[in-house]
C-alpha cells in the first residue's frame, strides 16, 4: 500500500517536520509541496536539510492539485486551513484524508475559539492524539483510537497541550487528583513561535534568557488542555498555564502540579501513571527517581513523564518532557494518519532520540 501525500505549508517548521518523518515512511510517496509567499522557490532554500527534497519546486497552494492526493497534511497559520478545507470539501470526487497541524479544529466550543481566536469558527475534528484518555477507560486510550481508526479528517493537537495532557490525564482519570487546581509551567524552545521573523524570537534577544509570555491565562492553547483533561474525567477544570521560552530550538519541559486527592495515595498515584502508559509505545514512565530532559526525546516520537507526590504541599507533580515538532506536532500528524489509513500506528515513527 502506497499513499500519496501533499503538504501544505511545506516551507514552516511544521511542515519540514512532516516531510522529514514521511521521508522514512515506508508507505508514503511525497506529492505536491505547497505553500504562500515561498510558492517558486526551491525547497532545499528553506529546508536545505531534506536532501532528497532539496530541488522540489514549491508550489501555489491551490485546492484542485492538492485533492490529487490520498492524504493532505494542512502545515498552515492558525485561522488559515478552515477556509483551505471547506475549498477542498466543495470540489467534486473524494475529498483525501486531511490533518490539520494548525488550531482551526480543535476547539469543540465555539465561545471558546470566540475568545482565544477570534474569527469564523471551522468546527471540530476527531482530535490527533492517540494516547488520549477518555472517562472510565482502563488500560491504552482504546475509544480515542477507534475514533482515529475512522476519521478522515484530523485535527492534530496544540505541542503544549500534548505536553500537559499526558503529564497528568493519569491521575484525572483514576482519581487521584483534583483537577480544580491545575498549575503548569512549561519551558519551550522558540522553533514553537513558527519561523515569522519578530524581534524578541531574535537569536540576540533569547540568547542567554528565559522569557515568560502569554501569562495571566491569555495563551490559546488553555481551552485545549481544559478540554482534553474534561475528556479525561474532570468534571471541571481550573488552569493556570505559563509558558516560558528558553534558549533551545525545540523541545519541552512541562511541569503540571494539581492537589493530591484526600483519599488517595502516593502508592495510588504511581500505580494510575502505570496503568495508563504500560502499554503505550510513544509515551514513556520513567523509572522512579528519573526525571524527563527535553535532550532525550530530541527527534523522537516519545513522551518522557515522570510523577511523584510533594506530601509537605499535598499535591501531585508531573514532568513531561517532548519534541515540540515531533511528539507536539509532526509525528502526532503522522501517528494519527497511520490509524486512519488502517497502518500500524507507528510507522515511520521512531523511539530512539538524538543524544547528546
Amino acid at each position: 500500500m502506497t499513499v500519496s501525500v501533499a503538504v501544505a505549508g511545506a516551507s514552516g517548521y511544521a511542515g519540514g517536520e512532516v516531510l522529514r518523518l514521511l521521508l522514512a515512511h515506508p508507505d508514503v510517496e511525497i506529492g505536491a509541496l505547497t505553500a504562500s509567499s515561498s510558492a517558486g522557490d526551491l525547497l532545499g532554500k528553506h529546508q536545505p536539510h531534506l536532501l532528497p527534497l532539496a530541488g522540489r519546486v514549491i508550489e501555489p497552494t491551490d485546492p484542485a492539485r492538492l485533492a490529487e492526493h490520498d492524504v493532505v497534511v494542512l502545515a498552515l497559520p492558525h485561522g488559515a486551513s478552515g477556509e483551505l478545507t471547506a475549498a477542498l470539501e466543495a470540489l467534486e470526487g473524494p475529498t483525501p484524508l486531511l490533518l490539520d497541524c494548525g488550531a482551526d479544529h480543535r476547539l469543540e466550543d465555539a465561545a471558546d475559539w470566540e475568545h482565544f481566536y477570534g474569527g469564523t469558527f471551522a468546527g471540530a475534528w476527531p482530535y490527533g492524539m492517540p494516547e488520549l484518555r477518555h472517562a472510565g477507560e482502563t488500560g491504552t486510550a482504546a475509544a480515542q483510537r477507534e475514533v482515529l481508526r475512522t476519521a478522515r479528517t484530523v485535527a492534530v493537537p496544540g505541542c503544549n497541550v500534548t505536553a500537559i495532557t499526558l503529564a497528568l490525564q493519569p491521575g484525572v482519570s483514576a482519581g487521584v487528583v483534583d483537577p480544580s487546581d491545575v498549575v503548569a509551567v512549561l519551558a519551550n524552545g522558540y522553533s514553537g513561535a513558527g519561523k515569522s521573523l519578530k524581534p524578541h524570537l531574535l537569536a540576540s534577544e533569547g540568547l542567554g534568557t528565559a522569557t515568560p509570555y502569554a501569562v495571566g491565562g491569555t495563551h490559546r492553547h488553555v481551552p485545549e488542555i481544559e478540554q482534553n483533561l474534561r475528556r479525561a474525567g474532570a468534571a471541571s477544570v481550573r488552569l493556570s498555564f505559563t509558558p516560558t521560552l528558553v534558549p533551545m530550538a525545540r523541545g519541552i519541559l512541562a511541569t503540571v502540579t494539581a492537589p493530591l486527592a484526600a483519599a488517595a495515595s502516593a502508592a495510588d498515584v504511581r500505580r494510575a501513571w502505570e496503568d495508563a502508559y504500560a502499554g503505550e509505545t510513544f509515551v514513556r514512565l520513567l523509572p522512579e527517581g528519573q526525571w524527563p530532559t527535553t535532550a532525550a526525546t530530541l527527534g523522537a516520537n516519545t513522551a518522557h513523564v515522570q510523577v511523584t507526590v510533594d506530601e509537605r504541599a499535598g499535591r501531585v507533580v508531573a514532568v513531561c518532557a517532548i519534541d515540540n515538532l515531533v511528539k507536539g506536532t509532526a509525528g502526532a500528524a503522522v501517528q494519527s494518519m497511520n490509524l486512519a489509513l488502517g497502518l500500524p500506528e507507528g510507522r515511520g515513527l521512531t523511539t530512539v532520540g538524538v543524544a547528546p
